[in-house]
């Protein structure tokens, strides 16, 4: 029976290790230019840009599709890139986040944290795509899992500020 431990020990660690492998090659791959809220605000200083904000949590399946198809597609990373600061924000994060002097904490209410509680306005679905203009103001929330082809319509709706002259379903349909 003891002989038995070492193979199944040493199967155990491999697998560990090919999933850890795997994550950190997909974090190198990434296309998006991921940075913290804390880093788009200080960059938004210096150089303001629209920001782009993905929630998630890590048990949501459609948040995991939309990493792995509609924010590996190359014409969206591409124009998230260049257009907006790019920050995703796990929902259920434990850790402290200070925006705008005012510091943002795991709520256990909503179990949730503060900050993912007030961007969706209370409504907590993921994914959600939280699109803040140049100011940190809210244009809007907009939830759900979007395809590649209409994510980027909705990066260009926001993006090129077509939300000022026109509704959404209007701007889709000249497209």
């Amino acid at each position: 029976m003891k002989r038995y431990h070492l193979p199944a020990l040493l199967l155990l660690v491999l697998t560990l290790a090919a999933f850890r492998f795997s994550d950190k090659d997909k974090k190198e791959k990434d296309p998006i230019n991921w940075i913290s809220i804390e880093e788009a605000e200080k960059l938004s200083k210096k150089q303001p840009r629209k920001i782009v904000i993905d929630v998630y949590t890590d048990w949501c399946g459609w948040c995991k599709k939309m990493d792995q198809s509609t924010f590996a597609d190359e014409k969206v990373a591409k124009y998230v890139n260049k257009n907006f600061y790019a920050v995703k924000l796990d929902a259920e994060s434990k850790e402290d986040i200070v925006l705008n002097g005012k510091t943002y904490r795991f709520n256990p209410r909503y179990k949730a944290h503060e900050l993912a509680v007030e961007l969706l306005q209370g409504k907590m679905g993921y994914p959600s795509t939280i699109y803040l203009d140049e100011k940190f103001n809210m244009l809007t929330p907009v939830m759900g899992y979007y395809d590649s082809k209409e994510f980027e319509k909705l990066l260009r709706y926001y993006g090129e500020d077509h939300h000022k002259k026109m509704a959404y379903e209007e701007f889709k349909a000249q497209k």
